[in-house]
């Protein structure tokens, strides 16, 4: 690990600390993150994997193949590890975890929270005045919140002088509506400071519409602001940066920098 402190460049390193926070993403994933270049992807990605500071997977695909999934090797571990003064991980440790990864069932659920903030840091790319200021993953989440509520991730879009916070609830369409619905419940308890609006992202726009009519007669609790986007939708708009959210009571869809925010000031979302 020692020797490889000196070849490892400022972008390498951005791509150890994503992928300690995130776990992983897929080559499309990284192009969009640090490279820009699908040529230049593959070509740092492969020299990084064949000096074990990341690692990969991918799943059998047909037709086709899978695009790999990137996580940390046993030298990106080591290194991670010691910028924090941590021990450092057994390289069987780290292989373990990666296995475990790909087999888990959760795994394209991560990859589709992930994928959304992707598109944004793509999406605030192309516009001078936006960035995406804030991207928590789960276990953040749960830190901030005490547990009342499960978000799968927490971000702040700024656009100009305007930040909006949210709280991210991504929908695979694996779960019953009902349950969804219900998710708002916790959201309710939480202090104002972390009253940001909940977004749901959802497959389908047909799956969208039904979730709406199920709150129209369920109704929303009282002090949480509501948003949700469709993935098949939002692919032809812009997608999550794009006009593609829709508020209950509200046919018209406007942009996550449109969203009603919490305040005007981001200096309190920070406590």
């Amino acid at each position: 690990m020692a020797g490889e402190l000196a070849r490892v460049t400022p972008r390498d390193r951005l791509l150890l600390d994503l992928l300690d926070q995130h776990q992983t993403f897929t080559t499309e994933h990284l192009v969009t993150l640090a490279f820009g270049s699908v040529g230049r992807a593959r070509n740092r990605l492969n020299t990084l994997h064949g000096r074990d500071i990341l690692d990969r997977f991918r799943h059998f695909h047909r037709p086709g193949s899978q695009s790999w999934r990137w996580t940390l090797g046993p030298v990106g571990a080591a290194i991670v590890a010691a910028a924090r003064g941590e021990a450092m991980p057994r390289p069987a440790a780290v292989r373990d975890a990666t296995a475990r990864l790909a087999m888990s069932p959760r795994l394209n659920h991560l990859l589709a929270t992930n994928g959304l903030f992707v598109a944004l840091t793509g999406a605030a790319r192309t516009r001078p005045e936006a960035r995406l200021g804030r991207w928590w993953n789960e276990q953040r989440c749960r830190d901030a919140t005490g547990n009342l509520v499960r978000p799968d991730g927490h971000g702040v879009w700024v656009v100009g002088g305007r930040a909006v916070p949210f709280w991210l609830e991504m929908d695979l369409g694996t779960e019953p509506l009902p349950r969804v619905a219900d998710k708002l419940t916790g959201y309710a308890a939480l202090g104002p400071r972390r009253a940001y609006p909940v977004v749901f992202w959802l497959p389908t726009a047909a799956r969208e519409a039904n979730l709406h009519a199920m709150w129209a007669r369920t109704g929303i609790p009282d002090g949480v602001r509501v948003a949700t986007g469709a993935d098949d939708h939002a692919a032809a708009h812009g997608g999550p940066a794009g006009a593609v959210w829709r508020c209950p009571g509200d046919p018209a869809r406007v942009s996550l920098a449109d969203l009603p925010a919490t305040t005007g000031d981001g200096a309190a979302w920070d406590a």
